[in-house]
């Protein structure tokens, strides 16, 4: 009976640990607000120096120079020297679904099976999760919930940051399909003692093959009186008709092509490549076929040993220049706590090429574009969701992107996360003693 009721109190101190960390989503808009004086990234490429940004109702009202003689709504914040952006947007994450990765029941990422179609992200998504609410502060107020696994793994859908529960947090439900492309080339596996140099896949054109059966024959079901019921054929109805897009996660330059082909056999309407990295050597035909791609982390190292040790900086600048619309995704590794970098990656770019307003696009409005939901956000424009952040410096400098205020649907949101709070612990530690 005494270890029972260890038990019972362990289970208690446990479950009011996870209730002090539940977030509390910000209320409703119900006063309408004026930014003045800040200077303004629209998103799209425009700057406005002394600007003047209003909104209600969670929707942006006015959008210009602070120097119009125009009346100012409800309460006017003076944000002079400072700067004022979009929300940022990560695509392509397993953010709300994967919290500890050694902890298999907080692992939701990916299911069993190979052809996977018809899981959805969206109802695994957990809008708790301590990660997420450690994006805010780097202005990461978007994301694409991304399933993973198998050759085809599910279906993504596009969340805020800052809700009770996934209804609650999509902006847009099941916004596509992912598929894994083979790879046409393979490593020896070394642990056979197998030489680790690359050989080619003698399964990548069966593999293909099998890719164009399953959507032929879900174009079959389609057609057909639907009996019994296939629930992964139905899931991919909205890419073969086009209301939704297919994610082809693929790098190599021949994997790309043959996707775009494939695409074509397969009368496929919208494509986007994830990862990309040999993307520029067939930049002509993505422009051509007017394909948008998600690179792939920009901070990390050379895929081969004769690529430039700079080519990941230098990809974007390569794509914008070729005419290709280019968003940047942050997959691999520990991709779900280096999603509050997407800022700092598009800073690399900058470096490396493009002007600062085509870097800050990339996490934008281009990536809005590309996952189709730049009519509701991505830029600062009238009519669109109120989500933006007030930083004290440059957002894509991580010394000086500091955030003051940020906003989703026009709700003055938290800043304040598990690690600012251990921060302002800490840092206080040894000056009271």
């Amino acid at each position: 009976m005494k270890q029972l009721n260890y038990k019972i109190l362990a289970f208690a101190v446990l479950l009011s640990s996870i209730v002090i960390a539940q977030q509390t989503p910000a209320s409703k808009q119900t006063n309408a607000i004026s930014i003045e004086g800040a200077t303004a990234h629209l998103g799209n490429g425009e700057v406005i120096e002394n600007s003047l940004i209003m909104f209600n109702n969670g929707k942006f009202t006015f959008v210009g120079s602070a120097n119009t003689k125009i009346a100012r709504q409800g309460k006017v914040m003076n944000a002079t020297g400072k700067h004022l952006y979009p929300g940022f947007i990560a695509p392509n994450s397993t953010l709300g679904l994967v919290e500890v990765d050694a902890v298999r029941a907080s692992n939701d990422a990916d299911e069993v099976g190979a052809m996977n179609p018809h899981i959805r992200s969206l109802i695994a998504y957990n809008t708790e999760s301590k990660i997420i609410e450690s994006m805010r502060p780097n202005g990461v107020l978007m994301g694409q919930i991304t399933p993973r696994g198998g050759r085809i793994s599910g279906t993504s859908s596009i969340v805020q940051f800052d809700a009770w529960n996934w209804e609650d947090a999509a902006i847009k439900a099941d916004d596509g399909i992912h598929l894994n492309w083979p790879n046409p080339f393979s490593r020896g596996r070394w642990w056979l003692g197998e030489p680790s140099m690359l050989k080619e896949n003698k399964n990548y054109k069966k593999q293909i093959e099998e890719l164009a059966s399953y959507f032929a024959e879900s174009k079959a079901y389609q057609a057909s009186n639907k009996s019994p019921r296939h629930l992964p054929f139905e899931a991919l109805q909205g890419v073969i008709e086009g209301s939704k897009k297919l994610y082809v996660h693929v790098d190599g330059e021949r994997g790309i092509t043959d996707a775009i082909n494939f695409a074509k056999n397969t009368n496929i309407k919208h494509i986007v490549i994830v990862g990309g990295y040999e993307a520029h050597k067939v930049s002509s035909l993505l422009k051509q076929n007017n394909i948008p791609v998600l690179l792939q982390r920009v901070h990390s190292e050379p895929n081969n040993d004769d690529d430039d040790y700079d080519l990941p900086f230098k990809l974007a600048n390569k794509l914008v220049n070729a005419g290709v619309l280019v968003g940047l995704e942050n997959a691999g590794g520990m991709e779900r706590m280096n999603a509050r970098n997407l800022p700092f990656l598009a800073g690399t770019c900058a470096a490396y090429g493009l002007n600062k307003e085509q870097a800050l696009s990339l996490i934008t409005l281009n990536t809005a574009k590309i996952l189709g939901i730049d009519n509701m956000v991505g830029s600062l424009e009238v009519g669109k969701d109120a989500t933006l952040f007030i930083s004290e410096g440059d957002a894509l400098d991580m010394r000086t992107n500091k955030l003051e205020k940020a906003y989703i649907q026009g709700r003055d949101i938290s800043l304040e996360s598990h690690q600012t709070e251990l921060y302002k612990r800490y840092s206080n530690k040894y000056k009271q003693q």
